[in-house]
């Protein structure tokens, strides 16, 4: 009797850890979707209060699951990386062969708020206080 009921707690908690496993990884897939799918574009960016969203009119984004991003304005194209921790609600983003207004996306960004179709996001570079958001087209 005490195997048995051994083998049935045991066997609970192997299944409620890979229920877990499971739904964290929904959560992952699902999120991914959302942020490949589509094409973004800058509605707001402010440096320390100062609004600058209009240094990034005409960019489009597009985030690939193979970690690239690819920002393209007027036909000319650069690819940078990202990298999203679920976990601590942020995304680390770097064009490193990128000028202004680009190089300005590069560090990790604090996710505030999302939907399925913007994500808010701050940072702190370089001591400046940076303010993002991202729409879906």
């Amino acid at each position: 009797m005490k195997l048995k009921i051994y083998l049935f707690y045991s066997l609970l908690a192997v299944s409620t850890f890979s229920c877990k496993k499971l739904v964290q990884q929904q959560e992952r897939n699902a999120a991914m979707n959302i942020i490949t799918n589509g094409v973004w574009y800058v509605t707001l960016y402010s440096e320390n209060g100062t609004d600058i969203t209009s240094s990034f009119s005409g960019y489009v984004f597009q985030f690939k699951q193979d970690g690239t991003v690819v920002g393209t304005k007027d036909s000319v194209s650069i690819t940078g990386t990202w990298a999203a921790n679920i976990n601590d609600h942020t995304i680390t983003s770097n064009f490193p062969n990128a000028s202004s207004p680009l190089v300005k996306l590069n560090g990790v960004w604090k996710i505030t708020d999302s939907s399925v179709d913007y994500v808010v996001a701050n940072a702190t570079i370089n001591d400046s206080t940076e303010n993002l958001k991202l729409q879906k087209q």
